[in-house]
């Protein structure tokens, strides 16, 4: 199937040919036409099978028609996070060049002034976050009455985030005569509940299993000593064919720490997390996007919705807490039908993690004990490839070979067990840092280690101690 065979304009037809597109992913060739039939859809799809173009597609033909009033927008994408919302906005660009639609974003951590000026001028498309959406209608700067398209994407997001409540108040604001899109990768029943209660007999439409992950992905467990993660990123890292890579951890610290750590060892890096303001993560991400560094540590903060083209891969330097967010995470790499390669460091403390995951996913990830046996791993299946490994833009230095003891099996032990073994091997001292280059870790506190505001989600309550107690 062919774009041109889903019904949208030629104006459309001819922006997606121009960004490089000529088949559309099974989730738009099954929304399009029913989004296009002024349909309610339910679209439930994993990350990275294009549903942003699914509805930001056809609701520009839709809107084509019509014209705008101060305050008064004519439709209406809500989005759990500002970098989600900037990401459809670019959409709405790429593909709508050839029509003349005003659009606005309301989202945080930007000014709300431009924002009002904007709403005056009367938008066709407002792309907004909850919070700031809800802001403006209390102040009386905007109106919903005149919305007759609404797209709530990622909703199983927006439950995470605690948003179902504000979406509930906002679908009270706009007319009941509506057409109503709602995307998620999941569907607890929490979101299955707001469907009911605000679709209009929609047309449910399922491209992939929940919680699956892509098959073009790779995936591998690579066992490793809590104090060698560092020494073992930085060889996977050299060895292997990194074009563009993000690496998620847990904390915030370990963000930051691990961003300095790399670009002392010579790596082109970068970060991102939820400590930084809006303008400095936007520039973060454009410099990812534009090649200017060629690896992103991360938070969570990234790991949904974010697509950034060309990730060949992915490494969890900590395992996620929950099993959700590592289908997220490694789906920043694999999409629109490439191939991409998933590293998890799997320490004595991770065990009880991996099971949660590997049940979720249905699958086993494949164990590696060494930089080398994950070499051979990842090229199997592209041996045909003759492309000389690359490293980091900066030239990265050789790392210590000393593997011997950067590996260890991941021990399935009781949860106090393990947690007493890692306070006993857990060094007492003060925060100290190897000198640029060396490759000596850096060791952080008990204290810094267990610091609850570090943590992007909940602590788990056989965690929430107090070490060396």
């Amino acid at each position: 199937m062919k774009f041109a065979d889903l019904g949208l304009s030629d104006e459309l037809l001819h922006a997606v040919r121009d960004a490089g597109y000529d088949e559309p992913t099974p989730i738009q060739a099954s929304a399009i036409p029913s989004v296009l039939m002024m349909r309610d859809v339910i679209g439930v799809a994993q990350t990275g099978t294009g549903k942003t173009a699914s509805f930001v597609l056809p609701m520009i033909d839709i809107l084509a028609h019509g014209r705008s009033r101060a305050r008064m927008p004519r439709s209406l994408i809500l989005e759990p996070t500002r970098e989600l919302a900037h990401q459809v906005a670019e959409n709405f660009e790429k593909y709508g060049k050839h029509h003349k639609l005003e659009m606005a974003l309301l989202i945080g951590g930007v000014s709300m002034g431009d924002q009002i000026k904007a709403l005056e001028k009367g938008v066709d498309v407002l792309i907004a976050t909850p919070g700031r959406l809800m802001d403006l209608f209390e102040r009386g700067n905007i109106l919903l009455t005149g919305c007759s398209l609404l797209c709530i994407d990622e909703a199983d997001r927006m439950l995470d985030m605690g948003f179902i409540p504000d979406i509930e108040n906002i679908c009270t604001k706009l007319p009941k005569q509506r057409q109503t899109l709602l995307f998620s990768a999941t569907m607890p029943p929490p979101i299955k509940k707001l469907a009911d209660k605000f679709l209009d007999n929609p047309k449910t439409i399922e491209v992939a299993r929940p919680a699956t992950t892509n098959t073009n992905i790779q995936q591998f467990a690579v066992p490793v000593r809590q104090d060698r993660k560092r020494d073992m990123l930085r060889k996977l890292l050299a060895q292997e064919e990194v074009r563009t890579a993000i690496i998620f951890c847990n904390r915030k610290t370990t963000v930051r720490e691990l961003n300095k750590s790399l670009k002392r060892s010579g790596f082109a890096s970068g970060e991102i997390h939820g400590d930084m303001d809006q303008p400095a993560r936007l520039a973060e991400l454009d410099l990812f996007k534009t090649n200017q560094v060629n690896i992103l540590v991360a938070s969570d903060v990234a790991a949904r919705g974010l697509d950034v083209k060309g990730v060949s891969h992915v490494f969890n330097f900590d395992a996620p807490w929950h099993p959700d967010d590592y289908v997220h995470r490694i789906g920043r790499t694999g999409r629109a039908g490439a191939k991409g390669i998933a590293y998890t460091f799997v320490t004595s403390d991770d065990a009880e993690n991996i099971d949660n995951i590997e049940k979720l996913i249905g699958q086993k990830i494949e164990r590696l004990e060494s930089p080398a046996e994950a070499l051979d791993k990842a090229k199997a299946d592209d041996s045909a490839d003759e492309k000389k490994p690359r490293r980091g833009r900066g030239g990265a230095k050789k790392a210590d070979s000393d593997t011997a003891d950067a590996q260890a099996k991941p021990a399935r032990k009781s949860r106090t067990a393990t947690k007493q073994k890692a306070q006993a091997e857990r060094p007492a001292t003060s925060p100290r840092k190897g000198r640029a280059g060396s490759g000596r870790e850096e060791r952080v506190s008990d204290a810094a280690l267990a610091t609850p505001d570090d943590w992007n989600g909940p602590i788990p309550a056989f965690l929430d101690v107090k070490l060396g107690a």
